[in-house]
């Protein structure tokens, strides 16, 4: 069951998706503790890469591990996407994604993200851009169209596979449903049906059971988890477990899920900087809380100057009593 792609091949055919201001090197990390996941950067944009490259390297630094690690672009510019490619890969991209599925307002309005699902043309011009730019495999994760009236990742599929594409990943949703209703698992089969590269399947995973369901569904050759990691980067390597035929292990006890928070919090600290950590950290810290039923605390993890000592309490499966007082 696993995937190849070029020399790289994926043990598990169950990867992190990209999720901009989410997958950061210090994420990437709690989900590869678990298992040798295949994990996306969050959303890089090209134009910001070829302009700021210092700032926009932070969100694209290469993580080591076996499983390989792609980083995903966003951009309507040819030429700007190829550069931005080629600086990815000499970064230590192994896989280089280029974005046609954010359905979010600032994405969309600048023409890039699942906009680029209207213009099959311009879309194509990307993706041999890119091709010709790298050495390395190029993907591409898109929706199942702009709406339920011009639902064409289909036909894009089959073109992009033309061009020299070596993977597709589907959202089961179109744009214009942003994430509202269900993904629809079955059209995803339409995809699988149209090339012969891999296809991942994407959308609505919240179980391991949900995985071994939407690969069996869809006829994907893997799945592509994204919310569903939220405040539990375990999760990833329990789809995996699951859809390989597996024992699917537990959740991990209160104290080691704490103490994973506290990991990427610190890990954080060290990657932004003590203030940009804090401020990234605010949001995992609140899923943290939620998947540990403790919305008791949320409010004071997530806006503590410093939360670090309730970490450490929580993690050595103390009440964070004194913690908060202080």
């Amino acid at each position: 069951m696993s995937i190849q792609l070029g020399l790289i091949k994926l043990e598990f055919p169950v990867v992190l998706a990209p999720m901009a201001g989410v997958t950061d090197a210090p994420f990437r990390a709690a989900v590869r503790r678990f298992a040798p996941i295949l994990v996306y950067s969050e959303m890089v944009a090209s134009a910001e890469l070829l302009r700021d490259r210092r700032t926009a390297i932070l969100r694209l630094k290469a993580d080591a591990g076996a499983t390989g690690f792609a980083v995903q672009l966003a951009g309507r510019d040819p030429a700007a996407i190829a550069e931005a490619a080629r600086i990815a890969e000499g970064e230590g991209a192994e896989i280089i994604d280029i974005n046609m599925g954010c359905p979010a307002k600032k994405v969309v309005g600048g023409l890039c993200g699942s906009a680029l699902m209207r213009e099959p043309e311009l879309a194509t011009s990307l993706v041999r851009a890119v091709i010709s730019a790298v050495r390395v495999p190029v993907t591409v994760k898109m929706r199942t169209g702009w709406d339920d009236t011009s639902r064409n990742a289909p036909d894009l599929a089959q073109k992009f596979e033309s061009e020299g594409v070596r993977m597709i990943a589907v959202h089961g949703r179109t744009r214009c449903q942003f994430y509202e209703g269900r993904a629809d698992w079955p059209f995803i089969a339409e995809v699988k049906a149209r090339v012969s590269i891999p296809v991942l399947a994407n959308g609505d995973v919240a179980t391991p059971a949900d995985a071994i369901e939407l690969k069996k569904i869809s006829g994907a050759d893997g799945v592509m988890i994204g919310r569903g990691a939220s405040g539990r980067p375990w999760f990833v390597a329990q789809a995996a477990k699951a859809v390989v035929g597996d024992d699917v292990p537990a959740d991990p006890p209160i104290k080691e899920r704490w103490q994973v928070a506290l990991d990427q919090y610190r890990g954080a600290l060290a990657h932004y900087g003590e203030a940009q950590g804090r401020r990234v950290m605010r949001k995992h810290l609140g899923w943290y809380a939620e998947q540990a039923g403790r919305t008791d605390i949320r409010r004071e993890i997530v806006s503590s100057a410093d939360p670090e000592p309730l970490l450490v309490s929580l993690a050595e499966g103390a009440e964070p009593i004194a913690a908060l007082a202080a």
